[in-house]
């Protein structure tokens, strides 16, 4: 069922195409990649100096690469986001189901009735999707495009087919709960409600590795999720190579905890790394291999120049092969005191040998820029500019715009998304954010964000002390020194604009 459809267009659409959208003949094909866990200095284009990234790399040759992007803090939030078009401190942000159900059944810890009554309560319990809400497939959907999403499937943590289907996704192929994919071999994945078998899979936790990643390569089952969807993709494209269409893959790489089928060559005999390093480095390298293989088969059939490409990633970077950061190390590295003033966990000065967030605070969790600036290319030859970069503020739920325009769609109303669009094909931007939000519940390692178009970034350490950092992100991306004693006027406006925000009311609702 078209949900847009049942309600009138002009109520609850608002404006239609920007200046410079492509004719009706020209609307291209969309892929979005989204990365899982890939922190912004892991790819070369973004200066990673030892894992290479030849792909994605030529992504941003051939298309442009985006420096001021955000994401969200973590997995859930961050797709919530997306799929809404609204920024993660709107009421309904944090409305996510319970994971780990399904793990309980297939473990043999509950039975299939008690599993059906425990899942019936999750259901019904779940946050209600209003009948007005719009989706990013819904768009796709309304401009008459088919839509498909391979991986993580929902935006956390457990889902079925009825809801999947409300987002408006054609067809699905993935993880109903997030939990089962932090495993890289589950018995079984579903396609469009129905469960299909992985042959060699018997682990009911789908072959999670330990934290420690020091199991043996190949561990956990036979057959690996992310092989199954590369195939479901290629065959996806193959099959709608004549009709438009909007894929969406939501990788479980490279999200831990390691593990990898075969240690890829270039890693595979690196002296002095552990193995957790070379898994890590592999499944880095496996993604790259991936949007590889699908630039290969748009090539192949025809469709290069009919499909725009984006790459992105949901958040910031974690280690799952090395150091642990937390709230405890760092109060021990600080003596005690952990103020996050001076001294914060850097993956550039704390053990990480991949320097996974360039040398930004934090990681994932954090709200810092290690844990929320992600990187973000887009390709789609002859339309958009080649080779270039913008500093253009942007967000993880300006997707939704930016594909409406891009497909001719209406860009539904009372949305947080703004198109960058024009930034992607040289034309002047009409409308920029004053300032994008991101929001944290664990507030203890540097909790949300307010990151302003003029470089100024307003970072809560705790909410009931009432208590700020400030940096200008501009001349100070690595947010070593909090300037909130040198601006005053400037924290007050964005704490003032910070706090209206938070938990706010739906504006597109």
């Amino acid at each position: 069922m078209n949900f847009l459809r049942l309600f009138p267009l002009i109520a609850l659409l608002g404006s239609s195409i920007a200046t410079g959208a492509p004719a009706d003949n020209e609307r291209p094909n969309v892929i979005l990649i989204y990365a899982d866990d890939l922190g912004i200095g892991l790819l070369g284009c973004y200066g990673q100096k030892i894992i290479e990234t030849p792909h994605i790399d030529k992504l941003s040759e051939e298309g442009m690469r985006f420096t001021n992007h955000y994401g969200g803090v973590y997995c859930a939030p961050a797709r919530w986001s997306l799929l809404t078009g609204m920024h993660d401190g709107r009421k309904g942000g944090w409305g996510m189901t319970g994971s780990g159900l399904v793990i309980q059944r297939d473990a043999g810890k509950i039975t299939e009735e008690e599993f059906q009554k425990k899942f019936a309560e999750l259901k019904r319990k779940a946050l209600p999707i209003p009948d007005n809400e719009v989706f990013l497939a819904q768009v796709a959907n309304e401009a008459g495009y088919a839509t498909a999403q391979f991986g993580k499937i929902d935006n956390g943590f457990t889902t079925w087919k009825e809801r999947v289907d409300r987002y408006g996704w054609d067809f699905h192929e993935g993880f109903y709960d997030h939990t089962r994919a932090h495993g890289f071999y589950p018995p079984y994945l579903w396609r469009n409600g129905e469960k299909f078998e992985l042959p060699g899979n018997t682990d009911p936790y789908c072959g999670k590795m330990s934290e420690k990643g020091d199991e043996p390569v190949g561990a956990g089952g036979k057959t690996y999720s992310q092989n199954v969807f590369i195939e479901g993709i290629l065959g996806y494209i193959r099959s709608h190579k004549d009709q438009r269409f909007f894929l969406y893959h939501p990788t479980q790489l490279p999200h831990g905890p390691v593990a990898i089928p075969e240690l890829h060559p270039d890693y595979a005999n690196r002296k002095g790394w552990s193995l957790a390093e070379k898994k890590y480095a592999s499944m880095v390298r496996m993604l790259d291999d991936h949007v590889g293989l699908i630039m290969a088969e748009l090539k192949e059939l025809g469709l290069d120049d009919k499909t725009a490409v984006f790459f992105t990633s949901d958040n910031g970077h974690e280690l799952y092969y090395g150091p642990k950061w937390s709230y405890g190390s760092q109060k021990k590295a600080d003596g005690g005191k952990a103020d996050l003033e001076d001294r914060k966990w850097r993956t550039s000065e704390d053990g990480d040998i991949f320097n996974g967030a360039g040398g930004r605070a934090g990681l994932k969790r954090s709200g810092y820029q290690g844990g929320m600036q992600s990187p973000l290319i887009a390709r789609w030859p002859g339309h958009f500019k080649a080779g270039g970069t913008s500093d253009r503020l942007t967000a993880n739920y300006d997707f939704m715009a930016t594909i409406a325009e891009l497909i001719g769609a209406p860009v539904p109303e009372g949305k947080d998304s703004l198109s960058f669009l024009p930034a992607l094909i040289g034309k002047e931007q009409s409308e920029t954010h004053e300032y994008v939000v991101v929001n944290n519940e664990n507030r203890k390692m540097g909790g949300s964000a307010v990151i302003a178009r003029d470089g100024f970034k307003l970072v809560e350490i705790e909410r009931k002390d009432d208590a700020f950092q400030l940096y200008d992100i501009k001349t100070d991306n690595e947010e070593r020194h909090n300037v909130a004693t040198k601006f005053p006027e400037r924290l007050s406006e964005l704490k003032a604009i910070f706090k209206e925000q938070m938990n706010s009311d739906r504006p597109d609702l």
